[in-house]
């Protein structure tokens, strides 16, 4: 059981992080293991890099201090290699980053590149996209990360329960839609002919950091995107081409995104006004989110719906 939350502003931006804690952590009851954040911002010429050099259970072990710095050292000096000037880094956990670059190259070499360094994983790279996720509830992946105040116009979040995997930050949501720039998604359910298409598109060049099927439903749609399709007819095909219990959430620059499968079990509840449009697992979220009771609905079986910024 995990919960899922989305909020999209069709005024201009607004406390992102801010709102999606508030709404993750009235479901921390759904799952306490870890929280994350996809958040967009305005578009921007910069490139925004989130990786890690190391998993929150194994950075403080013996000899890890420097083994991060040697890899901090590696990631600036690969970047530079590869023609991306680096404008700023933080180290903001002592194993999780966020670096901006300039940088107009294919995102696929960079993200490989910096991947085949010990330890690092990219979490997202985009000129909006920024993910933030690590263990623990939404209070505390927001003070670890400083989303206090932290602006966009949309963004998707997860609170995950692991039945099926290890409790880590390669196994938190949302996923990245590796290597196609803003693209994430995050879902709850499962779906069971996962192996076919993660074969499918491996076939086709993709690769994958995690066994999650959220993230092959992040790739799929995104190379539905690349071909030439809108979001919204991405979107149907997967409700032919995905088999299971399934509600996925997905986001791009300017567009979120909700579907449910044909039997639409995975609880999925809806707020639309003028300026704003929330969406999550269950209705005490977005209560959370606006402080009142509210008129919601619940989507029906294989309904897509989307908005744009």
């Amino acid at each position: 059981m995990c919960g899922i939350a989305g909020i999209i502003h069709r005024d201009g931006p607004a406390d992102i992080g801010d709102e999606l804690t508030a709404m993750l952590n009235s479901m921390k009851h759904r799952g306490p293991d870890s929280t994350g954040y996809a958040i967009y911002g305005p578009p921007d010429e910069m490139v925004v890099v989130r990786f890690m050099l190391a998993e929150p259970n194994d950075y403080t072990g013996f000899g890890m201090e420097e083994k991060l710095e040697r890899s901090r050292a590696e990631v600036e000096a690969r970047l530079a290699k590869i023609g991306a000037d680096l404008a700023t880094i933080q180290n903001e956990t002592g194993y999780a980053f966020r670096a901006t670059i300039r940088y107009g190259g294919d995102l696929k070499p960079l993200a490989d590149y910096l991947e085949d360094i010990d330890g690092c994983k990219v979490l997202s790279l985009g000129n909006s996209l920024e993910i933030i996720k690590d263990l623990g509830d939404a209070n505390t992946v927001h003070e670890q990360y400083g989303l206090a105040n932290m602006p966009g116009t949309h963004g998707i979040g997860h609170v995950r329960m692991a039945t099926e995997s290890d409790v880590d930050l390669a196994s938190a949501h949302p996923y990245w839609a590796y290597p196609f720039a803003d693209v994430a998604v995050v879902h709850n359910g499962q779906l069971t002919n996962y192996h076919v298409w993660r074969r499918r598109l491996e076939r086709m060049g993709h690769r994958f950091q995690s066994e999650c099927d959220s993230e092959i439903i992040a790739v799929y749609l995104a190379q539905h995107l690349e071909d030439g399709l809108p979001l919204e007819t991405a979107m149907k095909h997967s409700l032919d081409d995905f088999d299971g219990v399934f509600t996925y959430l997905v986001a791009t620059g300017s567009e979120l995104g909700i579907a449910k499968d044909e039997m639409a079990a995975k609880p999925l509840v809806l707020m639309e006004s003028d300026n704003l449009v929330a969406m999550a697992s269950e209705e005490i979220a977005i209560r959370a989110l606006v402080g009142t009771e509210v008129e919601t609905r619940d989507p029906f079986e294989r309904e897509v719906l989307t908005w744009q910024v």
